[in-house]
């Protein structure tokens, strides 16, 4: 059976809570203020979509493909993005709450989180090279044995990170968000 194809269409305040999402391909097409909470996105493929004000809060997304995806001020409370498949994943994330995010051992190189709330989110044995954490909140988030080589944390905020489990040649941070990577030795700093 073919996977059908939806190209350039435009979902607008749309529950899909109610009524699933049709399984199939969606290219270049446009969701905005639709409600994808606790729904079930598996197996469906979003190729150069954008996603603007909608909530996809504790959606199941295994086997989910999203390559060129954007998602801007939306919902993504406790998505396990790590579920999704990891062939050509291609994400842009702004203004979006990603809090208890899952994005354990996923290639996210060159990812931009823009004004982000990624409190709690995982990023464990991730790829991330060049990512970029433009004013994001990173309370609690995890990060071990992640590749955060030429990731820029300059404007981040309350994270933390131990050097010695984590890659961060050439990463990008300011004062006094630096004393970040102090954490773990217990020290004071004046």
């Amino acid at each position: 059976m073919e996977t059908p194809l939806l190209e350039n269409r435009v979902f607008s305040k749309t529950d899909f809570r109610q009524t699933a999402l049709p399984k199939g391909d969606y290219e270049e097409c446009s969701f905005m203020n639709c409600n994808f909470n606790t729904s079930d996105l598996s197996g469906i493929t979003f190729r150069k979509c954008r996603f603007d004000g909608c909530d996809f809060s504790l959606a199941k997304l295994r086997n989910t493909s999203l390559q060129d995806v954007n998602f801007v001020n939306c919902k993504l409370l406790g998505v396990q993005f790590s579920e999704c498949r990891k062939f050509l994943m291609q994400l842009d994330f702004e203004n979006c709450m990603l809090k208890l995010a899952l994005f354990a051992r996923l290639n996210l190189k060159n990812t931009r989180f823009k004004k982000c709330s990624l409190q709690e989110a995982d990023f464990t044995d991730a790829e991330l090279t060049g990512a970029d954490f433009e004013q994001c909140d990173l309370l609690q988030a995890t990060f071990m044995h992640t590749n955060l080589e030429k990731a820029d944390f300059r404007s981040a905020f309350n994270y933390s990170i131990n050097p010695e489990t984590n890659r961060l040649k050439k990463a990008l941070f300011s004062l006094p968000g630096v004393t970040g990577l102090l954490d773990r030795y217990d020290i004071e700093i004046e």
